[in-house]
Order: structure tokens, then C-alpha cells, then sequence
């Protein structure tokens, strides 16, 4: 423990799910946090539970004006995980509405640019920085009826190893997580419904026969962005118990 010991951390999306388990792992891991999220009383509760070494603040990561002072507001952040994102309900790739396509993109996709126009040229001037974008397996393998949801986290990973390869000579590391459906708000969503018989069908997938949690994540994302994966960038790294094989 103590892998991230004064380092600042902002997490998107922090408040629940994958995004809380991070939080709570940075937080033992000697980091201190900044919670993003929409909303913005999950956000302050967190941080009301975890003490000191966290701060929230509510912001929509698909918003410019919302970065910007997510910026002004951080100062000079050592690690930043994008780890905000929707989904949409299995339905037909013709079927899906338009302003559900472009919301899906501007959270899941545009964030990342955002991010990375307000969090990147900072460290690139200090020299050092992690980044760690969570994108999925269906960027990799995807799910039929999740079609314009696996393409944004095929964006995601396109994107990681760009900017991996860009921000190299800078001594930014960038690097990305491949989870595999887990025990978070959005497993209804992408299941459809809730039922132990679709469930058996999504763990059927799964070699090791469970969905990834919040935990999972939290230590998967503490190591990367750690000095321990120091020689690590451009990875997606999958935690799914094995569903990509």
C-alpha cells in the first residue's frame, strides 16, 4: 500500500460503481482524490466518508466549460482516470435514436478529448503523469445489440495507444482497462433486465464465473498507475476473468 502516497488523483464517474472502487483504492493507496461526477450529492457522501484525502465536485464530463474549471479547480494532477460512461439497452444497431448516439459518444468518447485538452499540457510540462482510461471488452469482443456502445470503447482503446505513443517523449503514461460486465449501476443496463436466467447467460462467458467489481478494478487501476508499472503504456489491459480468450 501506500503505491500513490502524495500523488493527486481525479477520478470521473467516482461516485459509484468501477469509479468508487477506484476512489477507494487510490485513497488506500496514499492518494489523494478528487471525486467527479454528475452527481454531485453521491460525490460529496463519498468523499464525507473517506475523509481529507478527498474533495468532490460535480461536473458533466462531456462539457467543455465543465473541465475547464474541473482544471482551474485541480491544479496540477498527477493522475487521471476517465473513467465516466453510459450505456445504451440491447437493441438493433438501426434501432438506436440519434440523441442517444450522440450523448453515447460525447460521455463515453469526448470526454476523453476533453480531458485530455485541459489535464494533458500540464504534464507534459511538468514531465510525468498516468493516465488510465476505462474502456471495456466489448471494445475487443463485443456483445451483439451493443453495437454503438462497443465502438465507443473501441475509440477508447485506439485512443489510449495513440496518445501513449504521442505523450511517450513527455513522460506521460497512458494505459487503459478492459472490464468485463460487472456488479455496477450500468449490469441492468447492458443485460436489458435483471434476471438470474440472463445472468447465467453473461457468467456462462466468463471462464473464471463472476463479474468483475469495483475492487477488481480499483487494484487493477492502482497498479498501473503506479511507479510499479513504470515501463508500462499503451495496454488495455483486460479484467475479465478470462472472456476474451
Amino acid at each position: 500500500m501506500n503505491r500513490l502516497q502524495n500523488r493527486l488523483a481525479i477520478v470521473t464517474g467516482g461516485a459509484s460503481g468501477f469509479g468508487e472502487g477506484i476512489v477507494r483504492r487510490f485513497v488506500a493507496e496514499g492518494a489523494r482524490v478528487i471525486i467527479v461526477d454528475r452527481n454531485g450529492e453521491a460525490a460529496a457522501a463519498l468523499a464525507a466518508e473517506l475523509g481529507d484525502q478527498t474533495r468532490p465536485f460535480t461536473a458533466d464530463v462531456s462539457k467543455d466549460a465543465d473541465i475547464a474549471a474541473l482544471a482551474q479547480a485541480a491544479g496540477a494532477v498527477d493522475i487521471l482516470v476517465n473513467n465516466a460512461g453510459i450505456g445504451h439497452l440491447p437493441q438493433p444497431l438501426d434501432g438506436l435514436p440519434e440523441d442517444e448516439f450522440d450523448r453515447l459518444f460525447a460521455v463515453n468518447a469526448k470526454s476523453v478529448y476533453l480531458t485530455a485538452r485541459h489535464f494533458v499540457p500540464g504534464m507534459k510540462a511538468r514531465g510525468s503523469g498516468a493516465i488510465l482510461n476505462i474502456a471495456s471488452t466489448g471494445g475487443v469482443s463485443p456483445r451483439p445489440n451493443l453495437t454503438w456502445y462497443n465502438a465507443t470503447k473501441g475509440w477508447m482503446i485506439t485512443a489510449t495507444r495513440a496518445m501513449a505513443v504521442e505523450l511517450a517523449p513527455s513522460g506521460v503514461r497512458v494505459n487503459a482497462l478492459n472490464p468485463v460486465a460487472g456488479e455496477t449501476p450500468l449490469l441492468a443496463t447492458f443485460m436489458g433486465q435483471d434476471t438470474p436466467e440472463i445472468r447465467a447467460k453473461f457468467l456462462a462467458s466468463i471462464p473464471l464465473g463472476r463479474f468483475s467489481t469495483p475492487a477488481d478494478m480499483g487494484a487493477a487501476a492502482a497498479f498501473l498507475c503506479s511507479d510499479d508499472a513504470a515501463m508500462i503504456t499503451g495496454v488495455a489491459m483486460e479484467v475479465d476473468g478470462g472472456r476474451c480468450i
